[in-house]
């Protein structure tokens, strides 16, 4: 099978043209051609001599491949399948908002988290996706080219797959990569400690932190991963780094009719995240099968939203998209990979 190159960084491509006897600026013009001019055949690479174009043939590939189907929801959202090298199936969502349009993209194939809310963890663990898989997913998703964000907020737990996820960062916002500003992208967990201070020490992306209660014991409820990796704890972690810069931190926050909407479930997220500089972004509850969580009335999650600005802590309600193609929030689950089970 020939080796992707899709996903290399500028030292991994360094590495081939010296095994192969090519000059050192070649590795340069591979990274040009793929992340600068989008190429989708070593072919194309045409200031490259047709002899090395044949050695690169004869071992590698752009390592690039086409969505396999797409969904379209009546609101613009698109949600896409893909296949991954090793054959397994995952889903990415392109969602266009005026001049704005952001892919939401997956970094494993289903969930170790098993979080009760999200229709993912149903789906259990099967693989982790590589740098190419994930990159694929921006390289080769239609309008790709009108891409102003990426948030690595489908399926999994990016930091359960954080060296594939970092060198996938580094591409893209390298110079010989994409050369994207770190502002663009944000990286979703549920707060696996050890692996958020490599982030938060590593890279200059936003983060978004999986909240859903400040309540230690209904938290474990509803995350499993709280066991381990506490909100407490986590809150601690973020509040020894400077946010007032660059970067910025969100917390989600999906609300449960009469679980974690009450006054006390405000008032004690305020208490957590006080001194924190940070905002938190309230999400609809859209249903899956055989959970028993309702969801919250609109009145409900204004007075929760108002609560938290008037303080000081700064708070929105995101708008849900694309739910009639199971895009929204919670509902990526490859139906595919479950029949290839």
């Amino acid at each position: 099978m020939k080796q992707p190159l899709l996903g290399l960084t500028i030292a991994e491509l360094q590495e081939i043209t010296l095994q192969l006897g090519m000059p050192k600026f070649t590795a340069k013009q591979i990274a040009e051609w793929i992340y600068g001019k989008h190429a989708r055949s070593i072919d194309e690479m045409t200031n490259i001599s047709k002899k090395y174009r044949e050695m690169l043939n004869d071992s590698y590939t752009i390592g690039c491949s086409e969505p396999v189907e797409a969904m379209r929801s009546i609101d613009g959202t698109v949600k896409f399948l893909f296949q991954t090298l090793e054959g397994n199936f995952i889903e990415t969502v392109y969602i266009p908002d005026g001049d704005r349009a952001t892919l939401c993209v997956s970094c494993q194939v289903g969930c170790k988290m098993n979080c009760l809310f999200c229709q993912t963890g149903k789906q259990g663990f099967a693989a982790q996706l590589t740098t190419t898989d994930i990159l694929n997913q921006i390289y080769s998703v239609e309008k790709w080219d009108t891409l102003t964000n990426v948030v690595y907020m489908g399926q999994g737990e990016p930091f359960d797959n954080l060296d594939n996820v970092m060198k996938s960062l580094e591409i893209l916002t390298a110079d010989y990569g994409w050369a994207w500003s770190p502002k663009r992208i944000t990286v979703s967990t549920v707060g696996l400690k050890k692996n958020l201070r490599r982030y938060l020490d590593e890279s200059e992306c936003h983060l978004a932190v999986s909240l859903h209660s400040p309540i230690h014991e209904q938290r474990l409820q509803l995350m499993p991963a709280e066991k381990q990796f506490a909100i407490a704890d986590i809150v601690a972690l973020l509040k020894e780094y400077d946010w007032s810069h660059q970067r910025r931190i969100t917390f989600e926050y999906i609300l449960f009719g009469g679980i974690n909407d009450t006054p006390l479930h405000s008032k004690e997220l305020a208490k957590l995240l006080k001194g924190l500089d940070c905002r938190v972004n309230l999400i609809r509850w859209h249903k899956i099968p055989g959970v028993e969580l309702n969801e919250v009335e609109e009145s409900q999650m204004i007075n929760f939203r108002d609560y938290l600005n008037n303080h000081g802590i700064t708070c929105t309600i995101r708008a849900s998209r694309g739910q009639d193609i199971y895009a929204a929030c919670g509902l990526l689950s490859t139906k595919k990979q479950m029949e290839n089970k």
